[in-house]
């Protein structure tokens, strides 16, 4: 076994031992077989090694080096790192005292940088006479590269909290989906664009992009009575901000209020994919006790069409490559008129059927993730977005009427027991 300890015992100027203290305490020391003491220029403390050295009292080797061999290069007296560490004289620099150690028998190197080859020949020394019992060398672990440099070469990654695979502002211009910034206003991209790169991580044709723009356009606002818009009117007369304003219509959004597109999508799409006919669709539905989403109107009827579905469809016939589900919902529609005028095609219909059109028609898209757009709730996003435009315009309406706090009047309340 190999014995090994160190001793450090500071540059101050009157420190608490000596060398000679700790060496002759060492030499007393049977696993201790050799010494290596490195000193510094400034103070007298290595001459008491080498008296102790000249005295015999040591009997094991002792590799010694004092540094501070430099100072002679400098004109005037040099202080270094420790109180110490100052040559009062010629007694007290670097080579007078490697000198002396040299002189009383201890091992001394040529240079500091020869210093670890004078401790190796010390050691094997002490193993060829028999003083050392060889020990088997040890191949030291291999240290980790650090982090930083495993980074930087690209072998690693360091952890993270988010994903994100839609934009990057860490260059010199925010990009979405890849594209910067600067290219989006150069090319002149429009708000559908801009959702395209966001939404679906890919620059869509522009039929596509203006086709999301109108759908933007044609759900913007619906007039003061439905849910969403109620909700931020009364929230801005009880003097709330925008943003409480607008969260509180977004709130309401749901199936029966603008989620209706997404359900009309999926339906639609599940039904014209499994090739029913529009009489096996409505009425297994009717079976289940489901509502077909996207047809039935409070206000429009056979004779009174939405004017917003047949924007939609007129776009959609001069435009698009395809509109298989839309035709199959017209076709649903065409059946459910038979048993209610009411019961024509909405605009969540619309807009979810044709917007089935425009992925699979754009060849843009796979199946699979056609199927996960529409599960997602792509389509909601939409509705919310747009609906947001009108939520905000009723809020500032009302702020700027100055309109009080509301409250529902009496008679348009039913009260029973």
């Amino acid at each position: 076994m190999v014995f090994m300890k160190g001793i450090a015992i500071g540059g101050d100027v009157f420190p608490g031992s000596t060398l000679s203290d700790h060496i002759l305490r060492f030499n007393n020391i049977p696993q201790v077989k050799m010494m290596v003491v490195l000193g510094e220029l400034g103070g007298s403390d290595e001459y008491s090694l080498v008296e102790a050295l000249k005295q015999g009292k040591v009997q094991k080797p002792v590799v010694a080096w004092v540094s501070g061999t430099c100072a002679r290069l400098f004109k005037s007296e040099v202080q270094f790192g420790h109180a110490g560490a100052k040559s009062g004289g010629e007694l007290e620099s670097a080579q007078a005292k490697n000198q002396a150690l040299r002189d009383a028998g201890a091992v001394v190197p040529t240079s500091f940088e020869a210093l670890e080859s004078v401790i190796k020949e010390t050691f094997e020394k002490l193993v060829e006479e028999g003083n050392i019992p060889p020990v088997p060398e040890v191949t030291p672990p291999p240290i980790p590269e650090d982090l930083k440099t495993a980074i930087k070469s690209g072998k690693v990654r360091a952890p993270t909290h988010i994903i994100s695979t839609i934009s990057d502002d860490r260059g010199e211009e925010p990009c979405y989906a890849g594209v910067p910034m600067s290219t989006i206003i150069e090319r002149g991209y429009g708000v559908g664009d801009v959702i395209s790169l966001l939404w679906f991580k890919r620059s869509l044709p522009r039929y596509c992009t203006q086709f999301i723009e109108i759908c933007i356009m044609l759900c913007a606002d619906h007039g003061p009575c439905v849910s969403g818009a109620h909700n931020s009117i009364v929230t801005a007369r009880a003097g709330k901000d925008l943003v409480s304003s607008l969260v509180s219509g977004l709130l309401t959004i749901g199936p029966r209020f603008g989620g209706a597109i997404d359900d009309a999508a999926r339906y639609f799409k599940d039904a014209y994919d499994r090739g029913l006919t529009p009489y096996e669709f409505v009425e297994g539905m009717k079976k289940k006790g489901i509502r077909v989403p996207g047809i039935g109107h409070r206000i429009k009827s056979r004779d009174n069409r939405d004017k917003r579905v047949q924007l939609l469809q007129k776009y959609a016939h001069t435009h698009f490559p395809s509109v298989k589900y839309m035709e199959y919902a017209v076709q649903v529609e065409t059946y459910t008129l038979s048993k209610a005028n009411n019961l024509v095609m909405n605009v969540d219909g619309a807009i979810g059927s044709l917007f089935l059109d425009l992925l699979s028609g754009s060849g843009m898209f796979s199946k699979q993730e056609i199927d996960e757009i529409v599960e997602i709730g792509y389509l909601n996003g939409l509705f919310v977005l747009a609906r947001s435009i009108g939520l905000i315009g009723h809020t500032f309406d009302q702020k700027r009427l100055k309109q009080p706090l509301y409250r529902h009047p009496w008679e348009d309340v039913l009260y029973t027991k």
